[in-house]
């Protein structure tokens, strides 16, 4: 009989306590079993021969929970080791992308001011939650007054943001070359041991996203001052695309990106997902699609195609906003999931004018309402060739001539299943995972 036979033997019966090989010659032979308590066991010292003893499960039990407990301090070991060195590689690229700005900075002369740490430190009462105005990807955002008297926004950039360092490049560069009554003012920067931020002037009204969709604040937006800020947004886009030193996209043109000052004026702000184009260049493509959805054009969303058109869809949807007073998404509508649709088939009706908010629906001003709605559908039609650009819509506001072009479907035109009328839904339409950023409704 072999050890494995000898060991087979003994776990078949109750009483065996332990077995060995009877002989330890040639690999050993034969079965020697102990029944009962072991009492004739004989320690050798030199030399010796292996004894098998019987255990009980529980003691078996706690040898397997010491290895289990084995395996997770390992694991967590590991994962202290990768979280660590994640950290490490967070904080040397950021590094080179500030050797890289600084760089940048020199050699472009930007002849932006810097401001101590200290002054911005001072002028936001140590960042107090009291000055704070909002949240976005970047970083928070606070309200300070310098010891001149002059209040400043300052955004701050979070410190586990890496897309942020990226972003605040981009502002550096592209806002510090362009100057326009219609683009928000930033007035310098601070790069201090680990603290980045940007500094701008400070917009009294916010952002139109908070004035436009509240049902109290809305009212202080009569029609000639929506008719402002859509001229407003215009006039700055030409100058980004076609008048200024640079040729700027913006890419992520909203209505919480449109900051008004104390008279309603409209500035462009957040330049931090902007592209420069080359001067013969008309289109560019990227693999990674950035912006908000409900403002992005088909051909952005779909295949990552963007041009000035795309600026011009988003705008439309900015237009068709002012004019509702509603979003582009997340209302109800019986006929459509967005506001373009909707305002598609209305105009398609000539009942246009029942899309206009009912904080602006006068008599005298009913044409230069109606040619804005025009002008907003001809911003968003699907195909982006169909779409004007902006020195001519800029045209079309302000002038009274007759618009001859007749504006095609819009983009994400997509009808509504009529329910039944004894069917319910608990919801407009399903929602999007869609949303590439999130900008939270507080103001800048």
């Amino acid at each position: 009989m072999n050890l494995d036979e000898c060991k087979e033997f003994c776990r078949k019966n109750c009483s065996c306590v332990a077995y060995t090989n009877l002989d330890i010659r040639n690999g050993g032979s034969g079965c020697l079993a102990w029944f009962g308590d072991l009492v004739d066991i004989k320690e050798l010292y030199d030399e010796g021969q292996d004894i098998y003893i019987r255990m009980a499960s529980s003691e078996l039990d706690s040898k397997r929970k010491d290895h289990k407990i084995l395996i997770v301090s390992l694991t967590l070991s590991l994962g202290m080791i990768l979280l660590c060195t994640s950290f490490a590689v967070c904080i040397y690229t950021r590094k080179k992308i500030y050797a890289k700005l600084r760089k940048t900075g020199r050699n472009e002369d930007l002849e932006l001011p810097l401001f101590d740490l200290s002054t911005i430190s001072k002028a936001t009462e140590s960042f107090s939650p009291n000055n704070k105005l909002g949240e976005g990807g970047f970083g928070p955002v606070y309200k300070g007054t310098l010891g001149s008297g002059q209040e400043i926004a300052v955004k701050r950039l979070s410190k586990t943001s890496l897309q942020g360092i990226k972003e605040f490049k981009n502002e550096v560069i592209f806002i510090a070359k362009l100057q326009h009554r219609n683009l928000v003012k930033l007035l310098g920067c601070c790069v201090e041991g680990e603290e980045t931020m940007l500094v701008y002037e400070y917009m009294p009204n916010k952002s139109l996203d908070l004035i436009l969709f509240d049902p109290f604040m809305s009212k202080l937006l009569d029609w000639p001052k929506r008719f402002q800020v859509i001229c407003g947004i215009a006039r700055g886009l030409v100058y980004l695309h076609q008048d200024s030193r640079l040729r700027i996209i913006h890419r992520d043109l909203k209505a919480s990106n449109i900051l008004l000052d104390t008279d309603m004026n409209p500035k462009i702000s957040d330049f931090g997902l902007a592209r420069s184009f080359g001067v013969n260049e008309i289109e560019a493509n990227t693999s990674r699609v950035v912006g908000t959805y409900g403002y992005m054009s088909p051909e952005y969303a779909f295949d990552g195609l963007f041009s000035v058109k795309s600026d011009v869809y988003s705008f439309g949807v900015i237009v068709l906003e002012i004019m509702s007073g509603k979003r582009n998404r997340g209302y109800s509508y019986m006929d459509q999931r967005n506001l373009l649709g909707h305002a598609w088939v209305l105009y398609k009706e000539g009942k246009s004018l029942e899309l206009l908010d009912n904080n602006i629906i006068e008599s005298s001003y009913v044409s230069e309402m109606l040619r804005s709605l025009h002008i907003g559908l001809l911003c968003v039609q699907n195909n982006p060739e169909d779409r004007p650009n902006m020195s001519s819509i800029v045209y079309m506001l302000e002038n009274e001539a007759e618009l001859t072009q007749q504006p095609k479907q819009p983009g994400f035109f997509v009808e509504r299943d009529v329910l039944p009328s004894d069917t319910s839904s608990t919801s407009a339409y399903a929602s999007s995972a869609n949303e590439i950023t999130t900008t939270l409704p507080q103001g800048r």
